[in-house]
């Protein structure tokens, strides 16, 4: 499990995070749902360590980690794919599954795109060679940023799929609740204006006021 106990973030004068607390299982699949300004991205800057706290605590497994830098994290085995920025663009699809020592993609569709350099993909294509590090690599914790931005509805339902298949504490951060995780068991946390306003089951959440799934990317 990984955790945030009364966190505060600032940028200068302006507080992202207002004594945030909320927790993900693992292994499980917890989203963070919150339109944009909510400060879902900043929760998971501030679990990966690259944000600094201004307050509260970063508890992963018991142990407080908030004075952990971001590289011991990863160290240790927490995998953060952000929004942007995911990929070396410079680098070939191939170069890239070299450096994860892999012999294979989670994503058919990048196949014949082993010889090209990863700044000439499509923004789906970049968003799959990315989640293709969370998926391979053997991390404890997995924090991604609207995985499935840019993909058509079956890719965005292979990725969720192949997200919730992970034997580890998995968190990725969404403006709704795709149709892909409706039926599974997921953990929603709902923020808004930087504080927690929802915690629990996707079920529940959904069936308050009316809320639903929104439609997958195009």
């Amino acid at each position: 499990m990984i955790s945030l106990r009364h966190a505060r973030v600032r940028y200068g004068p302006l507080e992202a995070l207002h004594g945030v607390t909320l927790c993900a299982p693992a292994p499980g699949l917890t989203v963070l749902l919150g339109r944009n300004g909510s400060g879902r991205t900043t929760v998971l800057q501030a679990l990966a360590g690259t944000v600094p706290l201004a307050g509260g605590a970063v508890v992963w497994d018991g142990v407080d980690v908030t004075r952990m830098p971001a590289f011991e994290r990863a160290r240790h085995g927490l995998c953060l794919v952000p929004e942007r920025r995911a990929v070396f663009g410079s680098l070939t699809v191939r170069e890239h599954l070299e450096l994860l020592a892999a012999d294979r993609l989670p994503y058919p569709q990048l196949e014949p795109l082993l010889d090209r350099r990863a700044g000439t993909l499509s923004g789906g294509e970049q968003r799959m060679l990315a989640l293709s590090r969370a998926l391979l690599a053997p991390a404890r914790v997995v924090l991604v940023d609207e995985p499935a931005q840019g993909m058509s509805p079956a890719v965005a339902a292979r990725t969720y799929a192949l997200l919730a298949a992970l034997d580890a504490c998995v968190v990725v951060a969404e403006q709704r609740l795709p149709p892909a995780l409706l039926g599974r068991r997921v953990f929603v946390h709902e923020l808004r204006r930087g504080a927690v306003v929802f915690s629990g089951e996707a079920a529940e959440w959904a069936g308050r006021s009316g809320n639903g799934a929104a439609p997958s990317g195009g």
